[in-house]
């Protein structure tokens, strides 16, 4: 069974971009109560039309209310971003744990398979291509790179170095472009480029890695 723990991460629950974090159960729902909003004003208009004002009333709570959590319309876009980094990870890790991972591609192909899951069914889930990636402190790399190096050498060997996760970090970049056009060309996703955006990332990890695989095996 995978270490799902890498994938989840100590900090997944944090909300870097919240100006008051809630510590009761009813301002928490109140805080997701406008995301939800935003997610619902970022799908009908775009991340760029978005308002604090909008958020407020699609929420029907007042600007206060909205003020009292976010500072600007950009703080709501870095928070609508985190949590759903938050529930892909959390996705992703349910994902890995029903399936049966016989090499390290079954876990790269169960991230894009994901990721295109929750474009399909997470309202604003478009805002992570719109908004600055999670890079790691450690090299600059994806996050979600650096979570996938741990596991991948803790389920398969393949060792976690700055070329390992600089390959990781780059089809990570390469995935994620192509399934944002299929979703950007079909509500639904279009096939040909969800079709390629697994094709395009094995060719690429298969030249990359290969030798990193082989060693490991050999060993």
């Amino acid at each position: 069974m995978p270490n799902i723990d890498l994938i989840l991460g100590t900090d997944h629950g944090r909300r870097r971009s919240v100006r008051t974090e809630p510590t009761q159960r009813r301002s928490t729902q109140r805080l997701d109560a406008l995301l939800d909003a935003a997610a619902e004003i970022v799908d009908e208009l775009g991340f760029e039309r978005l308002t604090t004002q909008m958020v407020a009333e699609r929420a029907g709570a007042s600007i206060g209310t909205v003020y009292r959590y976010f500072p600007d319309r950009v703080a709501v876009l870095h928070a609508l971003r985190e949590r759903s980094v938050r529930r892909y990870r959390e996705r992703l890790a349910e994902a890995l744990e029903q399936a049966e991972l016989a090499d390290w591609w079954n876990v790269i192909d169960a991230a894009l398979a994901v990721c295109a899951e929750l474009y399909r069914d997470e309202p604003g889930f478009t805002v992570i291509h719109a908004a600055p990636r999670e890079l790691s402190e450690r090299d600059g790399e994806a996050e979600i790179a650096h979570r996938l190096a741990l596991l991948l050498e803790h389920d398969f060997g393949i060792r976690n170095d700055a070329e390992t996760r600089f390959r990781l970090g780059i089809a990570v970049e390469i995935g994620e472009a192509l399934i944002h056009r299929a979703f950007a060309r079909d509500a639904a996703g279009d096939v040909r480029y969800l079709d390629e955006a697994r094709r395009v990332v094995r060719v690429y990890l298969d030249e990359h890695l290969a030798d990193r695989v082989a060693a490991t095996t050999a060993a």
